[in-house]
């Protein structure tokens, strides 16, 4: 009997566009023979659609279209099954519109990677591919993520962290804890998202405050670090989790600016430079990082198993499980690296990474999904509840409290 996987897509985030990318390019790669998919895309709004057009990705072009064709949905637990109920059913209708062995989120940014979706898919006692919770929540904030990485001895950049009130209380102060502390230029970015959104170099005082302008327009707390002038980029994916995990090969994106930016990552073309059987040209819309790459990167071998292992570090300091990339800034005037960021769903899940080294997208996808079994199978031993007579000495006169206390009326 086929396993049948929904997968989750789009949502309430900037990056909604690339997930449907993403998620669609996984779909279209899926073994038959094994899964039944059906695919249950997210609208902005986090309304869910399943239906016959949602997996193909030219429906998008007419978005009212789409959604008037295709069935709204929410997930239930109905007797042992996970199922997606019809939210509009009409009198000929089945309520269930399916069911669902595993869920298979591959969406990206805010509302959706950082822990929300995979919150609510536990609530069901699904398997789900990826992250949980909390690595989904610490990968998704800058700031945290800093703190957890330092903990464990890896190498990230300083930074300042300011929140929404802090802006509102005035950004002069901001910068002005910035320039003591910083020399320019500095890189300012939104806490919380990915794809090089809202992200801005700062050289002087009036581009700062430029840039936290437009931070503080995605997201209520912002990171400012020093910026790395002569800088190369280098990310590298994991695979696996808590207890066995490796390293891809490392690849080198080229950017077009400062900085890497969104229209570097996605929609600058579909070059792929560098020699060996990766090299050469890569069709379009075979990955979902579309800008000029080089693959393998131009580092030294030492640096890149210093990035291998680097990322792995980081991989399990978070504890995530699954597939994620790591993302690495190095000093050229120094050779330092610095791990600059994590995504634990990362744009084509970095399939293109895995088939450099040697595994295919499909067979990535397969241990995916052999994975999330795996952490359900092992989350099945937990205790998650106790016996006790909490309850019964409960009275709405005279509550007995959890230490002790008494609260009376």
């Amino acid at each position: 009997m086929k396993i049948k996987v929904g997968v989750f897509f789009g949502g309430k985030s900037v990056e909604h566009e690339v997930s449907i990318i993403t998620a669609i390019q996984a779909i279209e790669n899926m073994n038959r023979d094994k899964y039944d998919i059906i695919p249950v895309y997210i609208s902005k709004e986090n309304k869910m659609y399943c239906g016959d057009l949602i997996g193909d990705i030219k429906q998008y072009k007419n978005m009212e279209h789409l959604l008037e064709s295709s069935t709204q949905v929410t997930l239930a637990q109905v007797d042992q099954k996970v199922c997606l109920l019809r939210c509009h059913k009409k009198l000929y209708e089945n309520m269930v519109y399916d069911t669902i062995d595993i869920a298979f989120p591959i969406v990206h940014g805010t509302n959706v990677e950082d822990g929300t979706l995979q919150g609510y898919l536990k609530m069901f006692n699904i398997p789900y591919v990826g992250s949980d919770v909390s690595a989904s929540a610490f990968g998704m904030d800058k700031v945290v993520f800093k703190y957890i990485l330092k903990e464990h001895g890896i190498p990230v950049l300083d930074c300042k962290c300011f929140s929404l009130e802090d802006y509102q209380k005035g950004i002069d102060v901001i910068i002005s804890k910035i320039e003591d502390e910083f020399s320019y230029p500095v890189i300012v970015k939104p806490a919380n998202l990915g794809s090089s959104v809202g992200i801005e170099v700062a050289q002087d005082k009036d581009q700062l405050q430029n840039a936290l302008e437009t931070a503080f327009g995605y997201a209520k707390k912002v990171v400012v670090e020093k910026a790395i002038t002569n800088l190369k980029e280098v990310n590298c994916s994991v695979l696996g989790d808590w207890e066995d995990a490796k390293a891809s090969e490392c690849e080198e994106p080229v950017k077009t600016e400062e900085i890497l930016s969104f229209h570097d990552k996605y929609l600058s073309g579909s070059k792929k430079i560098g020699g060996g059987k990766n090299g050469g040209l890569k069709s379009s819309g075979s990955s979902m990082n579309a800008g000029v790459l080089k693959l393998p990167a131009e580092i030294s071998k030492e640096t890149k198993e210093q990035i291998q292992e680097l990322s792995i570090r980081t991989f399990q300091a978070l504890g995530c499980s699954g597939v994620a990339r790591i993302d690495f800034l190095i000093d050229q005037d120094t050779s330092f690296v610095y791990v600059n960021e994590i995504n634990t769903i990362p744009g084509s899940l970095s399939f293109h990474l895995w088939k450099a080294t040697g595994l295919a997208y499909p067979d990535l996808l397969d241990t995916l999904i052999n994975l999330s079994l795996k952490r359900n199978r092992e989350e099945k031993n937990i205790t998650y509840s106790f016996d006790s007579n909490i309850l019964a000495g409960y009275s709405s006169d005279n509550f007995q409290g959890f230490k002790g206390s008494k609260i009376n009326k």
